[in-house]
């Protein structure tokens, strides 16, 4: 049985300013409503955004109610340009831990979002982690694309 770990890596153009797309890798109100894949709600029990700090979070399935729970700990914050954090789930039956790269670059029409996330485990199919990635990621342009003023 092989034990090789996957890579994913991906690539968008979202139509938002890097400070948008940074706060929403940092923050708990956004991480809760974008990261989570489409059918599940989620929790961030606690956050420190800075190296060494992290934060745990719930994906909770809506439909069973069953939940998984992972741990995010930030290796290196350069704010507006790049974040990388390693992964580990709770679950032992899914080891090891990953490193996840996030690459904001301002373009002419927004900010360029490069995500390449490695060492994840054998069991999980690399096909399921672009599908869950495709999914957050258009909540995610969701959250930081829309230009709303305040009234007032």
């Amino acid at each position: 049985m092989s034990h090789q770990t996957g890579t994913v890596r991906l690539h968008r153009v979202l139509k938002a300013p890097a400070e948008r797309i940074y706060k929403a890798f940092t923050s708990k109100d956004a991480l809760e409503y974008w990261l989570p894949p489409y059918g599940f709600t989620g929790t961030v029990h606690e956050i420190d955004a800075r190296v060494g700090g992290g934060y745990r979070m719930s994906f909770t399935n809506f439909g069973t109610g069953s939940s998984h729970t992972f741990s995010v700990k930030f290796t290196e914050l350069l704010p507006n340009e790049r974040i990388m954090h390693t992964d580990r789930f709770d679950d032992e039956n899914l080891p090891g831990e990953m490193q996840v790269t996030i690459d904001l670059k301002a373009v002419s029409c927004g900010t360029e979002l490069r995500i390449v996330q490695e060492g994840i485990p054998a069991i999980i199919p690399e096909e399921m982690c672009y599908l869950g990635w495709q999914e957050s990621l258009q909540q995610l342009a969701r959250l930081v694309e829309p230009e709303i003023p305040d009234n007032g």
